[in-house]
């Protein structure tokens, strides 16, 4: 690679260097933490009328005060949840489901470990729960209508599990019986049938609600690449809205709910996702329905609602609406088997794939099938392995790039030669140099910035591939080997305790010692960089010799605190890719001296003799 092809490669380089150091130095602003909430002693704003569409809203308007609700703490009967995969209870307080935690997924990695829980009850820490009912409309008013406070009986049933749905009765006394079916499938799928029987002699008109709410803002990861808040799907439109878009949505009276309102026309879904777990209200597919985001500002609750449209019930007839409520891991393999048997419309997407999307997909699908392969063959550390599978497939489907690329540095390599002739001759003159070398190129058919490409691509599927181990729950505490025990974390170890030879703890995250925590992976990573580095002879020119020897170094301490699996990423990228170079430049003539070159980094060089 001439000088050129070597600032070209710099350039590239130092650019990703600085994004990494910018963010690591000046991360983007993020929003304040919301202190804790006091004991609060009001729940969910009720929903307001949706009319069948086109008609224009009929009935009440939506409330903007939040309802009362018992104190916390106060004693409700509970109904229990129990499944392979999941514990909990409904309240007949409302119906709400309102404890869950998954029996899959433990909080850290100790074996004793609370396992994840993922909604909680009002008089918790911080209360998360789904909740549905009824809004009136015409003559009938919100006493005569089940909400947050109707204490429901059991009808039938008793466990709520897998084949064991309950029901639930409520009877207002006016002639209206309410009835709500909740079943549960095997993974994380509720049903809510709400339905309603007329024997008040009248016709009535009533619509049905779900709502999803939060008290308080929830604790996040609080990273730009990862979004938490509000996901939802309206129709062909997919949006995000984190937790301060929905303290900023604008409003027009101070006391009332914040609200950002969609209508939904065939598909759609509404809900919270967190950076593994998700609650989502999901309307039957081809069910229109108004989509709401609210935020009740002197309650701070957080809340997403499904609002059905309204229903007439004449006398003596029955009418209801079934609905949908996933709780629970965002595993790919579940979400998208939903999508495709229950025809749940793009629900693969509430996934957080991110602007490279077009990559992040396909890679973890890759990434997926690799583990299964692997972890059906019985092989420990599958995760890892794929890790390490999935390179080499990147590196095969770019080896064709690649090879145009090392092609062409072999060449540069062999007109090495009568580049020095054309500085020679052109002396001082540099545009007279430029020209000829470009002649040179042109004749020989040599394109100086090829070298760079691999590493121009490289880019893009470095940042898709970091995405996917972020954000992605397979890879949560997935281990490798030995002390890799979690794949989504940084590596554990340290250099600054030999390893855990010595008896001491190594420096807490966010800490001023942490950057110099290195593990054996970074360590790994960094030598793997300068060996790849050292196919080529080291540059003439002092500035890009002294560039080029830190960089490896400098990625290191980078990187050292990033995921391991990214890291695994690395070493086995650059692994192959020196074997890559290696055997490519040999068949076009080109011997690289690989032990010369690093024999040549250790030595100082001889100061030039004085010119008298």
């Amino acid at each position: 690679m001439d000088e050129q092809g070597k600032n070209l490669l710099l350039a590239t380089a130092l650019s990703f260097l600085v994004i990494l150091v910018w963010y690591w130095l000046f991360p983007p602003e993020q929003q304040a933490q919301l202190p804790e909430p006091a004991a609060v002693e009001m729940t969910e704003a009720a929903p307001g009328i949706a009319s069948t569409p086109p008609a224009p809203a009929t009935g009440q308007a939506p409330a903007g005060t939040a309802e009362t609700a018992p104190a916390p703490g106060a004693d409700a009967p509970r109904l229990e949840i129990n499944t392979p995969r999941l514990t909990g209870s409904v309240s007949l307080l409302g119906g709400r489901i309102d404890q869950l935690a998954l029996k899959d997924y433990k909080e850290t990695l100790d074996p004793d470990s609370e396992i994840v829980s993922l909604l909680s009850p009002v008089g918790s820490t911080r209360p998360y729960y789904a909740l549905y009912g009824w809004a009136p409309a015409g003559q009938l008013s919100y006493e005569e209508v089940p909400g947050a406070n109707t204490l429901w009986t059991v009808e039938s049933g008793g466990t709520l599990g897998v084949n064991s749905p309950v029901t639930l009765v409520w009877d207002n006394g006016a002639g209206l019986v309410f009835r709500r079916t909740i079943s549960v499938d095997e993974d994380y799928l509720f049903r809510i049938d709400q339905s309603v029987e007329n024997r008040s002699g009248e016709t009535v008109r009533l619509a049905p609600y779900g709502i999803v709410a939060r008290h308080g803002e929830p604790e996040t990861s609080r990273f730009f690449i990862l979004h938490e808040g509000v996901v939802r799907q309206t129709d062909k439109e997919l949006s995000e809205l984190d937790y301060g878009d929905m303290r900023d949505l604008a409003f027009v009276d101070r006391e009332a709910a914040q609200a950002e309102v969609s209508q939904v026309e065939e598909n759609g879904w509404v809900g919270f996702t967190d950076k593994y777990w998700m609650t989502t209200l999901i309307p039957a597919p081809g069910q229109r329905f108004t989509s709401v985001a609210k935020y009740v500002e002197g309650a701070d609750i957080y809340q997403v609602e499904t609002r059905l449209p309204l229903i007439e019930v004449a006398a003596g007839a029955s009418g209801g609406t079934e609905t949908m409520l996933f709780a629970g891991a965002k595993e790919w393999e579940t979400i998208r088997h939903y999508e495709h048997d229950l025809g749940i419309y793009r629900f693969i997407d509430s996934i957080d794939w991110g602007w490279f999307f077009f990559f992040t997909k396909p890679i973890f699908w890759l990434l997926h099938w690799l583990n299964a392969a692997m972890s059906n063959a019985g092989i420990p550390g599958s995760m890892g392995w794929a890790i390490i599978g999935l390179t080499i497939v990147i590196k095969a489907i770019l080896l064709p790039l690649a090879y145009k690329s090392y092609t062409s540095m072999a060449k540069m390599k062999e007109l090495q030669p009568k580049m020095e002739e054309l500085k020679e001759r052109a002396g001082d003159d540099r545009q007279k140099l430029q020209q000829e070398m470009m002649a040179l190129y042109k004749k020989e058919k040599v394109n100086p910035a090829a070298g760079c490409l691999p590493l121009l691509v490289q880019i893009p599927i470095f940042f898709s591939l970091y995405k996917v181990i972020f954000v992605t729950i397979e890879l949560r505490h997935a281990p490798w080997i030995g002390w890799i025990r979690d794949l989504s974390a940084p590596d554990p170890s340290s250099i600054l305790n030999l390893f855990g030879l010595l008896p001491y703890a190594t420096p807490e995250p966010g800490s001023i010692f942490a950057i110099f925590s290195l593990g054996v992976l970074p360590i790994i990573f960094g030598i793997s960089m300068w060996l790849q580095q050292k196919l080529n002879p080291t540059p003439t020119d002092p500035t890009q010799a002294m560039v080029f020897a830190w960089l490896p170094w400098i990625f290191m301490f980078m990187l050292g605190g990033f995921a391991s699996g990214l890291i695994i990423y690395w070493i086995a990228n650059n692994t192959i890719t020196f074997i890559q170079q290696y055997a490519i430049m040999r068949s076009h003539g080109y011997h690289p001296d690989v032990f010369g070159n690093i024999k040549a980094s250790f030595q100082r060089k001889k100061p030039e003799p004085s010119k008298k």
